[in-house]
């Protein structure tokens, strides 16, 4: 059984050889990988402790038996002052460690990586990346010691690309994994990964673009127009407030008509609420927009030719983020309405200050379309969120 100084100087050798140019294959003289014995038990040091110094001693008289490491040692006084690592009984000591070889551990990663280059363009990224890392003998990202998890992940992120209407959570997890609780403990890095490798305008929102859900969600109507679904026909310009549909009814949504000449879709559900439709028909898509809103939206676009399509939304990265990916998925041209100089120094005394973090986004994005705004809110220190706006 192997002994806990044992334990100590071997970890200590072997993750200085892992960390090592020699590992990566890049080193032109030979490396030698050496500690003192108090690097690894400090007490070896101490002379007082009689216990510790005899038990290292043993243990380095096993290691190098069993030809792990080689050892200076002044036999008169048995006091030891350098332990070398013997490089190529790497592999022998990982075993009698209990542990993979971060080279195995390697060789295992980069072959799970090419399983999944190839299954969708997120991933090619991804995995094309985590190859780098291993080459560079830098960490691969979402892994955490567990290759199961890690599998688990990218099959995750292959198969959510592939659900084509709204699916709760648990009900993805029994299908994927026959266990409902298993996408929960690692929905965090799927997220991330999707996120950081994928286009998605914001974090908490990627789950729902792409239909996974926790609970059933909604898609709220109100103002200028009139929705037949089903055989029925809802007027919306004879009801005070609005109108929600579900994921699943708006599949059955056959005509939308704007008796209006504008649609408008809302980012905050707040905002939604506290707007008068005037001759608008106004839409809230849930906080986020997926294939079936998308359709949704696509479907009002096509029936009106002639309507007008905004999106009224936060002045900020985000506000802009989410417009951008609504154009760009929907196919709709949408006009912003009401993100623009003029409104936020309007209303200059609701703005916040902008966080290191939106100075950063929003300077990735100051040659683009909104360049004008955006170096506005620069040298202004300040973004708007709609609920400070007045659409009453």
């Amino acid at each position: 059984m192997i002994s806990e100084y044992e334990l100590l100087i071997l970890i200590k050798l072997v993750k200085m050889y892992e960390k090592s140019k020699t590992f990566q294959g890049e080193n032109k003289v030979r490396q030698r990988f050496i500690i003192k014995p108090e690097d690894a038990v400090g007490a070896y040091g101490d002379h007082s402790n009689y216990e510790a110094f005899q038990n290292l001693n043993d243990s380095i008289d096993k290691l190098i038996k069993k030809g792990f490491v080689n050892a200076k040692i002044n036999y008169k006084n048995r006091v030891c002052s350098e332990i070398e690592l013997c490089q190529d009984k790497i592999e022998d000591i990982c075993e009698y460690l209990g542990m993979q070889s971060k080279k195995n551990t390697h060789d295992q990663l980069l072959h799970i990586l090419a399983d999944y280059k190839d299954k969708n363009d997120i991933l090619k990224r991804f995995c094309s990346t985590q190859e780098e890392n291993i080459r560079a003998n830098k960490s691969v990202r979402y892994y955490k010691e567990n290759i199961t998890e890690f599998i688990n992940i990218l099959t995750a992120v292959d198969e959510i690309l592939k659900v084509p209407t709204e699916t709760f959570v648990r009900d993805f997890s029994v299908r994927l994994f026959r266990d409902s609780k298993i996408f929960d403990q690692i929905s965090s890095k799927v997220v991330g990964l999707l996120f950081e490798y994928g286009d998605f305008p914001d974090k908490e929102r990627v789950l729902g673009d792409l239909n996974i859900v926790k609970n059933p969600t909604y898609v709220n109507c109100k103002g200028n127009g009139i929705v037949d679904f089903s055989g029925n026909t809802v007027d919306l310009r004879t009801i005070r407030g609005d109108i929600a549909f579900s994921s699943e009814a708006l599949t059955d949504i056959s005509t939308v008509r704007i008796c209006g000449k504008t649609v408008i879709t809302i980012e905050n559900l707040t905002t939604f609420h506290s707007t008068k439709p005037w001759d608008a028909f106004l839409i809230y898509l849930g906080g986020f927009h997926n294939s079936v809103r998308r359709e949704f939206i696509r479907k009002i676009h096509d029936q009106n030719p002639d309507a007008l399509f905004y999106h009224f939304g936060d002045i900020d990265a985000g506000g802009f983020q989410i417009l951008d990916h609504l154009r760009r998925k929907t196919g709709v041209s949408f006009e912003a309405y009401k993100m623009d100089i003029a409104t936020i120094e309007e209303y200059q005394a609701y703005s916040r200050e902008l966080t290191d973090n939106d100075r950063a986004r929003l300077n990735k994005m100051k040659d683009g379309e909104f360049s004008d705004l955006i170096n506005y809110m620069l040298q202004h220190n300040c973004k708007l969120e709609q609920e400070a706006i007045n659409m009453a």
